[in-house]
């Protein structure tokens, strides 16, 4: 299925999705990467209030280039998520209902998706270009001598995914071979 999705992400909107569904995602999502997720991590351990409500919000994983004269952000790529998965339990518990990377994610973090009804989304790795393109504003939140991979709030306008891991737990990276390798057999037999 094809679906058009703003965020906040609601338990409904991820509960409807499943993997191999694409969607276009419309709205306010963060970047985060594993540094600043270790420093929001450090926050809980300390007792304090993070710098962003993860509370339905989606997470982009990825260390945006500088913007160029004109552009609200210069590449914006995805990085490699498996890097998240020891802060990504958490932040699923809290609320985060959406994560926007590439690659594989640990068992744990898909326990926690299915606990949490949460979605992971994969972007086109290698086109960072295009993700970019769909950046309408940029405005750094936090953790600014990360340089990259200071947290940034983007408003972002059909931006392209597709369900990689849906709140089941229905894995594409796991199922998606497979059902490929089926498909070869009855088409050339």
């Amino acid at each position: 299925m094809e679906y058009k999705l703003k965020t906040p992400l609601t338990a409904a909107d991820a509960a409807r999705l499943r993997a191999g569904d694409t969607v276009l995602l419309s709205g306010v999502i963060y970047t985060a990467r594993d540094a600043a997720h270790k420093r929001l991590c450090e926050c809980l351990d300390r007792g304090e209030e993070m710098p962003i409500d993860v509370k339905d919000a989606v997470i982009y994983y990825a260390g945006p280039t500088p913007a160029r004269p004109g552009q609200a952000i210069g590449a914006c790529g995805p990085t490699t998520s498996y890097r998240m998965d020891a802060y990504a339990p958490r932040l699923l518990e809290l609320g985060l209902r959406g994560m926007i990377g590439k690659g594989r994610r640990g068992d744990e973090v898909v326990d926690a998706m299915k606990k949490t009804g949460s979605v992971y989304f994969a972007a086109i790795g290698g086109a960072g270009a295009l993700m970019a393109s769909r950046v309408r504003t940029a405005q750094l939140v936090c953790y600014e001598d990360l340089g990259s991979e200071a947290i940034r709030r983007l408003e972002v306008e059909d931006m392209p995914l597709t369900v990689v891991i849906d709140s089941q737990g229905n894995n594409l990276y796991k199922e998606g071979p497979g059902a490929y390798l089926e498909t070869i057999k009855t088409e050339c037999p």
